[in-house]
């Protein structure tokens, strides 16, 4: 069991060092030689866990998506039943900030993302991955938005990813350079407009 541990503990070093590359240089910068060099091991040893770049982007990207389904799982759609007016916003905020470049964490996580996004463009090898994580993301949010009774709910949840990822690439990238605060501030008016269109009980 111990041997299991350190090997598992070594997998995740060598994704951490994977995710500070990105975050440093981009996927163009990622190759396994400063990825062994970065986590402090030689290249045999990181070859032992990913054959290339690619699949060690691949498992960076979902360790991504992991790291976020983790922290979603703190917030059930069904907590949001019965919910109204402030409250609800607040919570349907909480929720969605997990998924948000809001501190150093879910930074890292935004940009290791979004470049595997833009390398899924013409990696056709990545899309799955892509594909997966996006209908998850759809999937919760879709759930969240009808058990607080907004209207067509799928639709509404497309709106709110693609708003949710302007604010992505517009806190990652020099495009926009959007703070926390900015981030939320764009974020609750458009969760109270959504909101606003819910019956009244």
């Amino acid at each position: 069991m111990p041997a299991r541990i350190d090997l598992e503990q070594r997998r995740r070093d060598v994704v951490e060092a994977a995710f500070r590359l990105l975050v440093a240089e981009g996927f163009s910068g990622l190759s396994l030689r400063k990825v062994a060099a970065e986590s402090g091991l030689n290249i045999g040893s990181v070859r032992h866990y990913f054959d290339d770049h690619r699949s060690l982007l691949v498992a960076a990207a979902t360790e991504v998506g992991d790291r976020m389904g983790r922290r979603l799982t703190r917030y059930p759609a069904e907590a949001l039943s019965g919910l109204t007016g402030e409250t609800a916003v607040n919570s349907l905020q909480s929720m969605v900030e997990e998924l948000l470049p809001l501190d150093r964490e879910r930074r890292v996580e935004s940009i290791v993302l979004t470049e595997f996004i833009v390398a899924a463009r013409v990696n056709p090898i990545f899309r799955p991955v892509t594909e997966r994580m996006a209908a998850d993301m759809r999937q919760v949010l879709t759930d969240a938005l009808g058990v607080l009774g907004v209207p067509d709910p799928a639709e509404e949840a497309e709106r709110l990813v693609a708003v949710m990822g302007g604010l992505v690439l517009d806190s990652v990238t020099p495009h926009g350079s959007l703070g926390a605060d900015r981030v939320r501030k764009t974020l609750r008016a458009h969760l109270r407009s959504v909101l606003a269109a819910v019956p009244d009980a």
